[in-house]
């Protein structure tokens, strides 16, 4: 019987296939590492502690406003918004539009045309759906809602 010559182990496939699995495992190690390097954290706050306490402002204000059975409807026209408040209102509010996306929100400053009844502009964005936020100049109460940027018209509840 003759037997062939061996070859050296670079020339075979198996020593490359086993070796194929970590390196792939040190590359993707490596890709990962510089993905976490160069995107930022926005889920850590630094101070959570002080999020915290404002997350309970947040909730005692709709507290208040649910003592004083305020409830809104946000009607959207062009780039006018008017909003009609259930309840006493004060003489001014603030209406903020928040939008998934960051850099989108909106911010509106109301001023009473009428007993109830607010107005003010906003650039429109119809067709994008934001969640609603209306709140006194004094920051003691909020109502919330939803709109979903298409309907004229979304309500506002102490929730």
């Amino acid at each position: 019987m003759r037997s062939e010559p061996s070859r050296p182990w670079h020339r075979e496939p198996w020593p490359w296939i086993l070796m194929s699995g970590p390196a792939t495992v040190i590359v993707a190690g490596f890709f990962t590492m510089a993905l976490a390097y160069r995107t930022e954290d926005g889920l850590v706050a630094d101070d959570y502690y002080k999020q915290g306490l404002a997350i309970n402002q947040v909730l005692r204000r709709t507290d208040r406003a649910r003592e004083l059975n305020l409830k809104a409807t946000v009607n959207f026209s062009d780039s006018r918004v008017r909003v009609v408040l259930e309840g006493d209102g004060p003489p001014g509010l603030r209406l903020q539009m928040v939008h998934a996306r960051a850099g989108r929100d909106q911010s509106v400053v109301l001023h009473m045309a009428a007993r109830g009844v607010y107005e003010g502009s906003f650039a429109p964005s119809f067709g994008e759906a934001r969640r609603l936020v209306l709140e006194d100049s004094g920051s003691t109460w909020r109502l919330g809602g939803k709109w979903n940027g298409r309907s004229e018209a979304a309500s506002l509840a102490a929730r």
